[in-house]
């Protein structure tokens, strides 16, 4: 057993024990992308001052628009999902506040804002959640968003996914709403400065004109990096993003 009084790197060491002591174990090696992921999350979760703050987005219009753009997206053999939308707004949100797309050097002393736009996506894998990265996202339609995000989850999903396909992101999203839950607290892939996590959207009675309505409400939390971000900076990005995908139709045009 390790000593709780024991450091690594001026932390404390997390106790660990002969485990096949208390009963039987079986030891799986971790594969090489949880590996990396599983470096850069604890380098990210000891090194970056983290605030997270919550919003809803009214996605009632999105719905609908989505309805209408299927058929085209159906015929491109792509499932048009909320996720390309947000992405969509996302890459809006980004060009409007670079401070977003951007990360600080080695000295921590400046800050490097980034001419590209490649946007990470969490996808459910056997191996666990994996990131890839699509690459000039803000260059795609959501109609291109859509085939890109399905044939990245598919390549995902089969393990043929190369290293550099999960590397280079800007900013990342992480989408939890199909497994449940009103929100969450993603951590930010470091040396990236934000990341938006999506919600399980469910309809909800809001107050629209004096009368309440029922409304599909899509819950977003956005994680920053407090060295960068200021909280002032991470409500307007959050507005931005919620502002676009109430009015879908600019995602579109």
């Amino acid at each position: 057993m390790t000593s709780s009084s024991d450091v690594q790197a001026g932390l404390p060491v997390v106790e660990t024990y002969d485990y096949s002591l208390f009963g039987e174990v079986e030891v799986r090696p971790l594969n090489k992308f949880r590996r990396v992921i599983a470096r850069r999350m604890h380098a990210s979760w000891v090194n970056v001052p983290m605030v997270t703050q919550f919003d809803d987005a009214d996605i009632t219009e999105l719905e609908s628009l989505r309805a209408e753009l299927r058929p085209a997206a159906e015929a491109a053999k792509a499932k048009l999902t909320v996720l390309a939308f947000v992405i969509k707004a996302c890459t809006l949100a980004l060009r409007a506040y670079p401070d977003f797309n951007a990360s600080l050097d080695a000295s921590a002393e400046n800050l490097v804002l980034k001419k590209y736009c490649h946007i990470g996506f969490a996808t459910d894998t056997p191996a666990g959640l994996i990131a890839p990265v699509i690459r000039d996202a803000d260059r795609l339609s959501v109609l291109q968003l859509a085939e890109a995000v399905g044939e990245l989850a598919e390549k995902a999903r089969a393990g043929r996914l190369a290293l550099t396909d999960v590397e280079g992101g800007c900013f990342s999203i992480t989408n939890l709403g199909t497994l449940g839950g009103s929100g969450f607290t993603p951590t930010i892939n470091a040396p990236e400065v934000a990341v938006l996590g999506m919600g399980r959207a469910a309809r909800r009675m809001i107050e629209l004109g004096g009368a309440f309505v029922p409304r599909l409400m899509l819950p977003l939390t956005l994680a920053y990096d407090h060295r960068v971000i200021d909280g002032v900076a991470g409500g307007r990005f959050m507005e931005f993003v919620r502002g676009k995908l109430q009015q879908p139709a600019s995602l579109v045009s």
